[in-house]
């Protein structure tokens, strides 16, 4: 990331700008699509881009009744299986439909005659999203409500028996981290731009010591705090509310260790990593440890917790730095969703020396 996006990562991607001319929309065309498929449309409509992401670009959609969003495939040629949207919408929908805290889904469009790529709109849900892990300016009881309402939510995502709320075929069982390892191998090496030796090592050694498969859930495959819409504050007994998970281009069936794991790997990576909280005080700013989170979603979840964090720390930093290895061939196709791509990037090289750190710990 550039100097300011680490320093103050809350200004940065917060909010929203003009719309970037590589994205740009025919406004003209999606109000007329508007107007068609969503009850209750009516413009004049207002576009702008949110800062924030890498990936799908995002979009407010704003009318004088009504703020939507609006999430789409970037233009260009594109990695085989990313940007998913259509997925994105089916797992909203399902959940939605359970209460789970996401944006209200209204209408998928998979004709890309319309803006030029497949995308879907849903509501916009009111709230803050929070960039920096330390969370500045908070009281110690409120960085603790937050990241208890982060891990209790993520408990939540991962009770639902995926055949209970219609998603049996969302992904396939079985052999998860198998198939993710060969996933992200395939996309770091559709990227490629120059030889990584670490990336070398974790490509040999990561398929040779899987884990045992654990149950079939619901894995969001991003789930950090900053894809979280929170309440604008605590509720009077002290708890904050999660009003909706963003992001859901990643997610699919697998293990819910993955997810967890991936969440608690903020608390390895240095804060001039994408934003870490490694050295910080968390005594002293309130945030638990990682043993205290582990505690804690074993609590919510029924007994399930790690115990091989050495490995799964080693296998999502591998995972990281090959989805900012695709970051970084979307900046040399020109098709990079975000002006803070190249920094994302560059990050490839430190994030596969962390992996391979853990690995090393974990017997390689």
């Amino acid at each position: 990331m550039t100097d300011t996006a680490l320093n103050d990562p809350q200004s940065t991607f917060s909010g929203t700008q003009e719309v970037d001319a590589r994205y740009a929309l025919d406004e003209g065309a999606l109000d007329v699509w508007l107007s068609a498929n969503l009850e209750g449309y009516a413009g004049p409509l207002t576009v702008r881009q949110f800062r924030g992401g890498q990936s799908n670009p995002t979009y407010e959609l704003v009318t004088p009744g009504h703020a939507y969003v609006l999430r789409r495939k970037p233009p260009g040629t594109l990695l085989p299986s990313a940007h998913a949207v259509d997925r994105e919408f089916t797992v909203i929908s399902a959940l939605h439909a359970q209460a789970f805290p996401v944006a209200r889904p209204y209408a998928l469009c998979t004709d890309d005659a319309v803006l030029g790529s497949m995308f879907y709109v849903m509501d916009k849900v009111e709230g803050r999203v929070l960039w920096d892990l330390k969370l500045p300016g908070m009281q110690p009881h409120e960085r603790r409500a937050i990241y208890d309402a982060q891990v209790d939510t993520l408990a939540a995502l991962h009770a639902f028996d995926p055949a209970a709320i219609g998603l049996s075929d969302y992904g396939r069982p079985g052999n998860y981290f198998e198939r993710q390892v060969g996933r992200w191998t395939k996309q770091y090496r559709a990227s490629e731009i120059e030889p990584i030796p670490a990336m070398e090592r974790l490509i040999e050694f990561l398929p040779a010591t899987l884990p045992p498969q654990g149950p079939t859930r619901i894995v969001h495959g991003d789930f950090r705090l900053d894809n979280l819409i929170l309440a604008p504050a605590l509720d009077p007994s002290g708890v904050t509310e999660v009003r909706a998970v963003l992001d859901w281009e990643l997610s699919t069936l697998g293990d819910p260790m993955a997810d967890f794991s991936y969440l608690l790997i903020g608390w390895v990576i240095p804060a001039t990593q994408r934003n870490g909280l490694a050295g910080a005080d968390l005594e002293a700013l309130g945030i638990p440890t990682v043993e205290q989170m582990v505690e804690r979603y074993a609590r919510q979840s029924g007994g399930t917790a790690p115990t091989n964090l050495d490995w799964l720390f080693a296998y999502n930093l591998f995972r990281l730095a090959a989805i900012c290895q695709g970051i970084a061939g979307r900046v040399r196709d020109g098709t990079a969703a975000s002006s803070h791509a190249r920094g994302m990037a560059a990050q490839v090289p430190a994030l596969s020396e962390g992996a391979w750190t853990f690995a090393r710990r974990a017997g390689a």
